[in-house]
């Protein structure tokens, strides 16, 4: 029996290891038959560890949620509650555009639905509601939004720029579009008549290190 359990480990961290490799080349749509086979073992063997596609993406994902959870507690210290979830939302926007696949597995997760507590969807929640209900009270977000918003800002910006040639940088903008708004009401001015353009100037966001 320990020898199976030995065994069934390894097996699950190969194919582990394996799945990370194809999600990364491959995105969401990576082929479990060929992770099989990759990893020297069968079908029915990556299908008992991971019994559904969504199984096998959160267990790739599963060391980046814990980051990304880790870090919205951090920030929970931080003075100002504004600075704190724009960094944090920023942080996984960038992380959505980076990880081939992610946007993808949390856009499966309609609110209607009733996802696992480990989902990576539920996890992502617990950590970054506390930070939008704090800015909330603060009067530092407007008391409709709700973190599903947040949730459909982050994943649409990463599926929309996944295919640009510099995703990093047009994620950047449309966040920062998405925050700034079309037409801010605070520190808009208007260049010169006659330059037949007009320009907004807005706040900025807080220095983010990601």
């Amino acid at each position: 029996m320990t020898g199976q359990r030995s065994d069934a480990r390894r097996n699950y961290q190969r194919i582990l290891a394996v799945a990370e490799a194809e999600v990364a080349a491959h995105g969401a749509e990576a082929s479990q038959e060929q992770i099989a086979r990759t990893a020297g073992v069968g079908s029915a063997t990556v299908r008992r560890h991971f019994p559904t596609r969504r199984a096998l993406l959160e267990a790739v994902f599963q060391e980046r949620i814990e980051g990304l959870c880790e870090r919205a507690h951090r920030l929970s210290a931080t003075e100002d509650s504004r600075t704190a979830l724009l960094e944090w939302l920023h942080a996984f926007v960038l992380y959505a555009v980076s990880a081939r696949g992610f946007a993808h597995i949390l856009s499966y997760e309609a609110p209607t639905e009733e996802p696992s507590p480990n989902s990576c969807g539920s996890r992502i929640e617990a950590a970054g509601t506390p930070l939008l209900q704090r800015a909330i009270r603060d009067k530092a977000v407007a008391p409709h939004v709700t973190f599903h918003d947040l949730l459909t800002l982050a994943v649409g910006i990463a599926l929309a720029t996944e295919h640009h040639t510099d995703p990093d940088t047009q994620a950047g903008r449309l966040f920062r579009l998405a925050v700034e708004g079309l037409s801010p009401e605070q520190g808009t001015v208007g260049v010169p008549e006659g330059s037949g353009s007009s320009a907004l100037v807005t706040e900025s966001l807080p220095n983010e290190h990601v």
